[in-house]
């Protein structure tokens, strides 16, 4: 497949994902409202999962080619992605900053278990020889690690210990609002179908990503930790902006940082010197996420929060360095 086929076809494929992405939200909206899951569970669990498909595909794709730096590196990067995509969100949400609208003890937990689900490979790295048989401890501690911590967002959601200061600009979602129609197995085919959708755009992604990678000669490092994560990252971004254009800001940041959290659970723990550079520079950006929901600052620069300020400052200067180098 010549060069600029395969640039077509990544184009094509990422434009797939993104229509999906807005179908789904959609969707996903309506399905949190009648099955009582709430936007939090919807956006963290089967959001976050299904829009994180691509992704999963595109690295298990990679990995079995033989392309291991580039299978880490997109899992990474697309964590890395999806939070500048949050910062996106942001700049749209022009009534105030997107953290200080959003806040809640739900999506404080989400941020604080990304944190846990991204420290445990770093351990992993630096213990490498620690083994049962021929799989690290650290492969079974993060699916407990996950479970454990959806629970905690949906106790947060269902009997929060911890409430945000009300203002104007706080967004509540309603528990009472009348419901006309209930869940039937047509919206879950349907929500199942995009998803499926998805995660065939992802494989064509990685194969396309592949191509891309060999015939230019960059690093595969660099073309799975900014080009195809940024591409299968695309679900996360079209619903982040959806869902706040439609005013239901609980699932734009549970879709992201739900579905960053189930990314790690597809990661090799066993990283190289390049993929730890994403997974440090993802806990940095999910640690100045965190910060933002915690001051909760009503407007700032360019009428969005520090916080999302600083995550595009800090992406764009380590996509630029890796670039460079």
């Amino acid at each position: 497949m010549s060069l600029s086929v395969s640039i077509v076809g990544f184009v094509v494929a990422a434009a797939v994902i993104g229509l999906c992405g807005v179908l789904m939200t959609i969707r996903a909206e309506h399905l949190a409202r009648v099955t009582g899951l709430g936007q939090a569970i919807m956006g963290a669990v089967f959001i976050g999962a299904s829009t994180s498909l691509s992704g999963i595909v595109t690295s298990g794709r990679a990995a079995a080619a033989g392309h291991a730096s580039l299978a880490a590196s997109n899992g990474l990067g697309g964590i890395a992605a999806q939070t500048v995509f949050l910062a996106l969100a942001d700049i749209v949400y022009r009534r105030a900053n997107l953290e200080h609208a959003a806040a809640s003890e739900a999506n404080l937990q989400q941020n604080a278990l990304l944190i846990v689900m991204l420290a445990i490979p770093l351990i992993a790295f630096a213990v490498p020889t620690l083994t049962l048989g021929w799989i690290h401890p650290a492969s079974l501690i993060l699916p407990v690690a996950y479970g454990f911590g959806v629970r905690l967002v949906y106790r947060a959601h269902e009997e929060p210990m911890w409430h945000p200061r009300l203002t104007r600009e706080t967004e509540r979602e309603s528990r009472d609002r009348p419901v006309k129609s209930k869940a039937t197995v047509v919206d879950w085919l349907v929500f199942l179908g995009l998803a499926a959708v998805v995660a065939m755009a992802g494989w064509a992604i990685a194969e396309l990503g592949i191509s891309i990678s060999d015939r230019t000669h960059l690093d595969e490092s660099v073309v799975g930790g900014i080009f195809t994560s940024i591409s299968t990252s695309l679900p996360e971004l079209v619903i982040a902006i959806t869902a706040v254009r439609r005013g239901a800001l609980t699932l734009a940041v549970g879709d992201i940082l739900g579905g960053n959290s189930f990314d790690v659970l597809f990661l090799a723990v066993s990283l190289g010197p390049d993929e730890l550079i994403w997974n440090g520079v993802s806990i940095l950006l999910a640690g100045v996420i965190l910060m933002g929901l915690l001051r909760r600052e009503r407007h700032g620069i360019g009428n969005i929060g520090f916080e999302s300020a600083l995550v595009l400052m800090i992406y764009a200067t380590v996509v630029a360095a890796l670039i460079l180098s």
